[in-house]
């Protein structure tokens, strides 16, 4: 079985295999299964040593009317594997032809029962349970696909092994599952009976089971029933915690499948290339640009040499074996590179094929040059090494020039984000309903009693009666149809949608960033003349390799307070879970991650898919479509692109956004902002001169204790009548103090009053300058009042009522102490 899995995994990358089965079947050559010996003990065992030994216990019943039965079940098992050749019961068993028939083997013995005249009807159920019997004594052992076909009745399979094979080690198994928290009866069901087939196929006792034997079974498992198998992960867990695969074995199953970063010589091997010299030096020079690459990067040159450049060459032109190639093959792999097959389907259905222009072939190509460069380079420090494969570059510079292509990639992107900034509010409202339905329907099904019928948000429904195996859950379904809803599961997804759309239009943060936010992630500063305390959030290095604190506005608190109050256990702390970062492939320590849930008992991270998938979900909810008519889709990207838009069409100077969004460079801001270019960069550099003017550079450095005393300063004349201005230190007010207007100023709810009567007052001026004719100053004082409403607006926006929560987030004084 292992050479057979090793030589699949050989072949998985060439023939198309998707990643995932990839991955499987590396576990599966990490981890083997047990392999079933031809002979052991019992199937060795005469025909009267087997007889003996079924007929005393563990292997009788207790009712007498069914032991009788049972024993005559025996009596024909034996019967029918004694006519078959062989010396073993094992050998019987594999010529007499069953385990080829599968889940279809009654024929096989029903044929034989007609052969010696026997009477089929009340024998085949007797024969059935007899042969269980059998199995569980080690007579012979079935393959694990004749198993996992559904040939043996699992339930009568698993209380012959626990009866007789491990009653302790079932007894302890079924206990585990009953006291972990979240799985239910049903996984616990089929963790007993997954680990009751592989007792049957490999032999021993639960202890004995290894992550191999698990791998092997879920694999058959889903190739044999054809779908996604449930409970996987509740099988491994609690195998695991039964100590059947030993102190060092992964946590979880999710962590063997995962194989971490992988070698170069793996990352090249998942091509299949044909000629292995050219495998070997892409194994060498991916190895020396390794030290200077993550591994994210290292598995993209992979990709685009191993694959897009070598294996396409050795597809379309067999027998390839140097880098030195005719200016033909390099032609039509250019073209090949640069364009793809699209399907188009029309509105009369019919489906069209066209070629159009791959987004991103520029990038293969880059990486090509920069392979023979470098092997180039490289030949004059060790020709030895490097000098028989240098070859001149079959792509030329002047193919590399992409000014047109930046400029129609920054088109689409600005396109993008003109289209879905105007409808972002539509997004934000439909979420934030969804997410208030779906609690309403969920406390209103709690407090009704299966089939009863409930009105919540709208809805009538009715609380279906569900089976003990679904206990915990709450279902509903609409009178006069009998199909189910998960309350509960839809209360968390319109939840987390929520959390996620808020906090990535509040932040601008990248998707990774999103994900690795902890309980650690929040802190306060409290000003030390004041006492006013300062929320700010710490986005830790993701991309650039650099953190920064952000400062938290009052609906952003409220966001993360909802997030805390739902990540929390039962003991009031947030869990500690692992998270896995794809990009570099390797499981991150344990931390108190705000963007979790559990589920099948098990506290997991969300994944970026998840994120994604809750976003396309909450689109469709919302009918909006884009410019084609298709259902219109927010990637998490998007959000961080409106921000920056959003935020430096409001007047933030473009170098504070570049520090918000934790660019490196200036030109990366500019370039996600969609509206009008020309004027954001004039602005800048109209700033960047005024302060340049007032700032020179002899201000750089160390602070004095006055200018130390300047920057507290700063936030305690944040202060303004009817609110606090939320702009950067060193910003100047670039509203010239009319805050009313200002889209920094965040209004009191103390100061609603004062707001009103500011409103109040300017519909008054506004009437009397109609009056009087001073239609200038109508215009001025239209805009003040708009900037009043929309701050009476954010008001009427958050909570009526707001309940104190105790977040557990250290002061900054805190962090730093802990940092020194």
């Amino acid at each position: 079985m292992t050479a057979t899995l090793s030589a699949r995994a050989d072949r998985a990358p060439a023939l198309g295999v998707s990643p995932g089965r990839t991955r499987a079947l590396a576990a599966q050559q990490r981890f083997p299964a047990r392999t079933v010996p031809e002979s052991w003990p019992g199937t060795e065992r005469s025909r009267v040593e087997a007889a003996r030994l079924l007929s005393r216990p563990p292997y009788t019943l207790k009712n007498a009317g069914s032991e009788l039965h049972h024993k005559h079940g025996i009596v024909m098992v034996l019967d029918w594997l004694e006519d078959q050749p062989g010396q073993t019961w094992q050998e019987r068993w594999q010529a007499s032809g069953i385990e080829q028939a599968g889940a279809a083997w009654r024929p096989v013995i029903k044929q034989w029962l007609h052969e010696r005249g026997l009477k089929v009807a009340w024998r085949m159920p007797v024969v059935g349970r007899a042969l269980t019997t059998v199995i569980s004594a080690e007579l012979l052992r079935p393959s694990v696909d004749w198993l996992a076909a559904g040939a043996s009745r699992q339930g009568v399979l698993v209380r012959s092994m626990a009866h007789s094979r491990d009653p302790r080690g079932f007894e302890r198994l079924r206990e585990l599952g009953s006291q972990a928290q979240g799985v239910r009866p049903g996984a616990v069901s089929t963790t007993l009976c997954r680990s009751a087939l592989i007792l049957a196929a490999k032999g021993g006792t639960l202890a004995d089971i290894t992550i191999g034997d698990v791998l092997e079974l879920l694999d058959i498992q889903a190739v044999v029933l054809k779908r996604a198998m449930a409970g996987t992960e509740v099988f491994y867990r609690l195998l695991h915690q039964f100590g059947a695969f030993g102190e060092d074995a992964p946590p979880n199953l999710r962590a063997v499948r995962n194989l971490g970063q992988r070698t170069p010589e793996e990352l090249i091997d998942r091509y299949g290339l044909i000629c292995r010299p050219v495998r070997d030096l892409l194994v060498d020079y991916l190895r020396e640009r390794q030290p200077a690459l993550d591994h994210n990067s290292l598995k993209s040159l992979s990709y685009h040499l191993g694959k897009c450049f070598w294996q396409d060459i050795e597809h379309h032109h067999p027998g390839a074996d140097s880098l030195r190639l005719a200016p033909d093959v390099i032609g039509q792999w250019k073209q090949r590179i640069r364009t793809k097959e699209k399907t188009v389907t029309d509105p009369d259905g019919r489906r069209t094929s066209t070629k159009v222009e791959r987004l991103n072939h520029r990038d293969t190509l880059t990486q090509v040059r920069a392979f023979y460069l470098d092997i180039a380079q490289w030949a004059l420090e060790d020709p030895g090494r490097w000098g028989p494969w240098v070859a001149p570059s079959p792509v030329r510079a002047d193919e590399l020039e992409n000014r047109k292509h930046q400029r129609r990639r920054k088109a689409r992107m600005d396109a993008r984000t003109r289209e879905r900034l105007p409808v972002l509010p539509v997004l934000v409202r439909s979420v934030d309903q969804r997410r208030r339905d779906a609690a309403a329907v969920l406390e209103a099904a709690r407090q009704t009693r299966p089939g009863e019928v409930f009105t919540a948000a709208g809805q009538q429904l009715v609380r279906a009666v569900v089976p003990h195996g679904t206990a915990g859950r709450i279902w509903a379904e609409a009178p006069g149809t009998s199909k189910r809803r998960d309350l509960g599961l839809e209360d968390e997804r319109a939840f987390w949608t929520w959390a996620a759309v808020e906090v990535l239009r509040s932040t601008g943060i990248r998707v990774e960033e999103l994900l690795e936010l902890s309980h650690h992630s929040l802190v306060q500063y409290r000003l030390p003349t004041t006492g006013e305390l300062v929320p700010l959030l710490q986005i830790v290095p993701s991309k650039t390799d650099t953190e920064r604190l952000l400062l938290v506005s009052p609906e952003l608190a409220d966001v993360l307070s909802a997030i805390i109050c739902r990540a929390r256990d039962s003991t009031g702390a947030v869990p500690l879970v692992r998270s896995w970062d794809r990009r570099e492939c390797e499981w991150q320590a344990p931390a108190p991650l705000l963007f979790q849930r559990r589920i099948s008992g098990e506290d997991r991270a969300f994944t970026d898919e998840t994120v994604r998938t809750m976003l396309d979900q909450a689109l469709i909810a919302t009918g909006l479509i884009d410019a084609t008519g298709d259902p219109l889709r927010y990637t998490p990207h998007d959000f961080r692109r409106l921000f920056i838009t959003d935020a430096i069409l409001n007047g933030l100077p473009p170098h504070i956004a570049q520090v918000i969004a934790g660019h490196q460079d200036i030109n990366v801001t500019l370039g996600y902002k969609a509206v009008y270019p020309e004027e954001a960069i004039q602005a800048h550099m109209a700033f960047l001169a005024r302060r340049r003017s007032l700032r020179p550079s002899e201000e750089y450095r160390v602070p004095t204790d006055e200018e130390w005393q300047e920057f507290l300063g700063h936030f305690e004349r944040r202060k303004v009548s009817i609110g606090a201005c939320g702009r950067a230190f060193g910003a100047p007010c670039i509203h010239e103090h009319a805050c009313v207007r200002c889209p920094m100023l965040w209004p009191d709810p103390a100061q609603r009053d004062r707001l009103v009567e500011i409103r109040d007052n300017l519909l008054d001026r506004i009437a009397e300058a109609e009056r009087e004719g001073w239609l200038g100053e109508v215009e001025g004082l239209q805009v003040s009042l708009a900037g009043a409403e929309e701050k009476l607006t954010q008001l009427d926006r958050r909570p009526a009522s707001r309940s104190v929560v105790d977040l557990g987030i250290p002061s900054f004084g805190q962090i730093a102490d802990r940092r020194s």
